[in-house]
């Protein structure tokens, strides 16, 4: 499983740098509404993702991995998750690989991610009962149950994303395709992954922070022991990617030491102790709400709306809403 999960992380890390979705231009360039790649990104690798999976499950190649609708966690994880994200630049899995390209603000993030998930591993045992109500795993195949409506319904729900994707990109009036590319890549990227001959799991990221950081400080609690077997996986799948990303940053000539991104300079101010500061708050609340809502923009947005599940649609609503909200009000420059 080790050398299955570098292998796809490495792919992973390929597909964001390829189409550029882990730099903090990109996503500030987002939250302040100037640059739409990253939702372009989304739509097309869950639009066309959530086609290939009915299929792989109609055919009995996988099974469906839906994260439960944890309500209170979803919607409070969500809004958390989407501030921090607008304030950090990066989600979890994209600040592992901005950081192999150089980018010290994401260094920064991952720091405060790894503290995010240490407090979290350590006020689990009190929280949880008030993340509730637990409504369980539930997506569109619990009411049409596996076979042909299911197919038609997915993809029907997977055109209806792939064209908002293209019309955005005609209203952007861009000529870039490296979106609809790294989306598709991503699409098969996670079907490939939930055959039981490599993962056996869809992609996820954020649950190795709080893993590493209880392997680091050595307190081993029970949210250590819940999360143990994925984290352990994931942990390399990240490494792999961050493989990807000094690599490909390498190979393409870009990779620098870099603390202010043209759009913290352009939209938020040039104090390095600013940026030092908010990028540990938006790493720790990154991962701080990924895990209120057991997932982040890997394994609930991405992973989970490929399974068009109830839970990750909802965290999905909740952390476009308060990022770019946060962003309207946090980059206010110009």
């Amino acid at each position: 499983m080790v050398v299955t999960a570098l292998f796809l992380g490495f792919l992973f890390g390929v597909l964001l740098c390829y189409a550029r979705v882990n730099k903090f231009n990109i996503v500030s360039g987002a939250a302040v509404f100037k640059d739409f790649t990253v939702i372009k990104v989304l739509a097309t690798a869950i639009g066309i993702g959530s086609a290939l999976i009915s299929l792989e499950v109609l055919a009995g190649w996988a099974s469906f991995q839906v994260k439960p609708l944890i309500v209170s966690g979803v919607i409070v994880g969500g809004i958390v998750f989407g501030v921090g994200m607008a304030i950090l630049g990066y989600c979890p899995g994209t600040m592992v690989i901005s950081a192999a390209e150089g980018s010290l603000d994401a260094w920064l993030g991952i720091l405060g991610g790894l503290v995010g998930g240490l407090v979290f591993s350590e006020l689990y045992p009190f929280i949880k009962y008030y993340l509730g109500p637990d409504l369980g795993p539930i997506n569109l195949a619990t009411y049409l149950k596996v076979g042909a409506s299911l197919v038609v319904a997915s993809f029907l729900f997977g055109i209806a994303l792939v064209s908002v994707a293209f019309v955005i990109n005609y209203l952007e009036k861009s000529k870039d395709t490296r979106w609809f590319y790294a989306g598709l890549g991503l699409a098969f990227l996670n079907a490939l992954a939930m055959l039981p001959c490599m993962l056996k799991s869809p992609i996820r990221v954020s649950t190795a922070f709080p893993y590493i950081a209880d392997l680091i400080v050595r307190r081993q609690g029970e949210y250590f022991w819940k999360i143990a077997q994925d984290g352990y996986w994931i942990f390399y799948f990240l490494l792999g990617a961050f493989v990807a990303g000094f690599v490909f940053s390498k190979v393409r000539g870009d990779f620098k030491i870099t603390l202010l991104h043209e759009n913290w300079k352009k939209y938020k101010n040039q104090c390095r102790v600013s940026r030092v500061i908010w990028a540990l708050i938006g790493g720790f609340l990154v991962v701080f709400g990924a895990r209120l809502a057991e997932g982040c923009t890997t394994g609930h947005i991405l992973s989970g709306g490929m399974q068009i599940a109830f839970s990750s649609l909802i965290f999905s609503v909740f952390v476009l809403a308060s990022f770019f909200v946060t962003g309207r009000f946090f980059y206010h420059k110009e």
